[in-house]
């Protein structure tokens, strides 16, 4: 189920409010209460780094409107330290905890190293046992060039992964070649990542493009929240589209 308007889901990684963003949010509640009731979707980061408590999961659930979707990203124990071999082990305590999230669970998201080159015999194995245990949106942002060649792209068309397009890219040699109808946008702040702050010229190209139907159940994540430029690149595009 998606909001009544069919919008793209926009959001930020994290859902902390800054005091000069405050203003923009309800008084009453915790960061991600007052977060949920305006925008629609947040991506969680922290996971990548330490697991969470399967009650934290499903408490975060219980925070948020039905609407509202979680897109969560996979450990670092799976994707930088394993290499995405031999992580049954992993990726069972991952599906453990995340699954608490029920229905808004929106999307699990995969960012490989840029060091890890594409082996279609370890990434085949990989995204099917990923599948296995998570039948929604699966994206990856994967940041070696050899991901980007026609032998990857055909893997993630055929198991249904959406290649997030990236700002800026990298690793990208060439234009985005998404793999799935739905898109993944993860806008790391340019020409500064994680600092600078997305133009206003910018955010309406953007909003004309996701407006189109064919957008209408895609992602725009803001992940230049070093400075807080994010909650308000986010709460731009979202009244863009509103």
């Amino acid at each position: 189920m998606h909001t009544p308007f069919s919008t793209p889901y926009i959001g930020t990684a994290g859902w902390s409010l800054s005091s000069a963003a405050a203003s923009h949010f309800p008084v009453d509640g915790s960061h991600l209460q007052r977060y949920a009731q305006v925008l629609d979707c947040v991506e969680i980061n922290s996971s990548f780094y330490r697991p969470h408590q399967p009650a934290t999961y499903a408490r975060w659930a219980a925070s948020v409107p039905e609407h509202f979707r979680f897109s969560v990203k996979l450990p670092r124990s799976i994707t930088h330290e394993r290499r995405l071999r031999d992580s049954a082990a992993e990726l069972a305590r991952f599906a453990g905890e995340v699954m608490q999230l029920g229905n808004k669970l929106g999307c699990v998201l995969v960012q490989l190293p840029p060091s890890l080159r594409f082996d279609g015999d370890v990434a085949a194995a990989f995204f099917h046992a990923l599948r296995q245990r998570f039948d929604g949106m699966l994206a990856c942002e994967a940041r070696h060039a050899s991901w980007f060649a026609a032998d990857a792209t055909e893997l993630l068309k055929m198991q249904h992964i959406t290649r997030v397009r990236a700002d800026p890219p990298a690793g990208q040699p060439g234009p985005h070649v998404p793999t799935t109808d739905i898109a993944y946008l993860r806008l790391h702040g340019s020409p500064t990542i994680y600092y600078s702050d997305y133009p206003a010229d910018y955010l309406a190209m953007l909003a004309g493009e996701l407006r189109t139907p064919a957008h209408a159940d895609s992602w725009c994540i803001f992940d230049n929240t070093a400075a807080g430029a994010a909650l308000f690149n986010a709460l731009d595009l979202h009244a863009r589209l509103g």
